[in-house]
């Protein structure tokens, strides 16, 4: 069989907590639509991990959903030989409301040193802007630094980064616990963590919130956010990562 005739086989895990999930899995299913060759499996947890890790690639929206032990040593595995994974957003988030603010405890260390960073907080949602930090790199290449109204994600890093896009903040984080960044450094918005021959990219962006997506913190939500997904640009950053996992495939 031709390569042009070989069907992708992509597990799309799309579930988790304080987000509009079922918005974010529509608009990534209509992407991966545009290449025919790509067939999409869709689950809401990491539980099998024989389906995640017979994928040509994982992509991942998520948010609060911790892959048990042996599935977080399953998932290195599969990048560490040679697997992709499209990591979006809330991925790296554990959160706990506590009486402090809200907490993001250090309990998944394997996943976390394997996507390469841990969400610890984000200042309140307001514009900002996503600069290039490796313009001529072909994941990035030609799109203009661009700016969103989004989530700004502080995180630490776990590992050598390679990072392709980054955007600056210093101040309050209002509402988390490790609320204080004093630090005027580069925030990664998006990169790629290499893990033995396989690699995880990794995309902060892509916020979304309807009004039911808080409970049980609260019934109703009054606004809607959409984040980067009005954002023109975001569409172009995961076509084209989603076309580089897909012509990876061997």
């Amino acid at each position: 069989m031709a390569d042009e005739q070989r069907s992708i086989a992509v597990t799309l895990v799309a579930a988790g907590q304080y987000h509009d999930i079922d918005y974010a899995r529509l608009e990534l299913l209509k992407l991966l639509a545009e290449d025919e060759r790509i067939r999409t499996r869709v689950v809401a947890d990491y539980h099998d991990v024989d389906a995640l890790t017979s994928s040509d690639f994982i992509i991942s929206y998520t948010c609060n959903l911790v892959p048990e032990e042996n599935e977080q040593q399953a998932l290195k595995a599969y990048v560490e030989g040679g697997g992709r994974w499209l990591a979006l957003h809330g991925t790296n988030a554990i959160l706990q409301f506590t009486a402090d603010g809200v907490a993001t405890p250090e309990t998944a260390p394997v996943l976390m040193e394997t996507l390469g960073t841990q969400f610890i907080a984000h200042p309140p949602i307001a514009p900002y802007r996503v600069e290039l930090t490796q313009p001529d790199h072909p994941l990035v290449s030609g799109v203009e630094p661009f700016d969103t109204d989004d989530e700004l994600y502080l995180c630490r890093i776990h590992g050598d980064l390679d990072v392709l896009m980054h955007t600056h903040f210093t101040g309050a984080a209002t509402g988390f616990v490790e609320a204080d960044w004093p630090n005027d450094e580069p925030r990664p918005v998006y990169y790629i963590n290499s893990v033995g021959s396989g690699e995880v990219l990794y995309l902060t962006l892509g916020h979304c919130r309807g009004h039911y997506d808080m409970q049980p913190v609260m019934d109703f939500y009054p606004t809607i956010e959409r984040g980067s997904w009005e954002v023109p640009e975001y569409y172009e950053l995961l076509r084209r990562a989603i076309a580089h996992c897909a012509d990876g495939v061997a």
